[in-house]
């Protein structure tokens, strides 16, 4: 297993750390490692564009079909006299 050391971690980052590993029953060490493996594996699968990522979301709740509105010609401009 590799190891690796976090350097100038602001000290209300780790009393964060420190708190949630005491509530999980961890030491410090594990929590920081369950939290890389949580937010490494929950990033793996995000989809590429934010168009896919909406889509992906959706899709499970079905289609709607909207009914056409009707369209009028698109006005002249409101001419001003100077």
């Amino acid at each position: 297993m590799a190891s690796i050391t976090i350097r100038n971690l602001e000290e209300p980052i780790k009393a964060k750390l420190r708190i949630q590993a005491a509530t999980h029953g961890r030491s410090m060490e594990e929590e920081a490692r369950e939290i890389l493996r949580s937010a490494l594996n929950r990033r793996a699968g995000r989809p590429a564009n934010l168009a896919s990522a909406i889509r992906a979301r959706f899709a499970p709740l079905g289609g709607v079909e909207l009914p056409e509105t009707p369209r009028e010609p698109i006005r002249e401009p409101q001419r001003f006299s100077r």
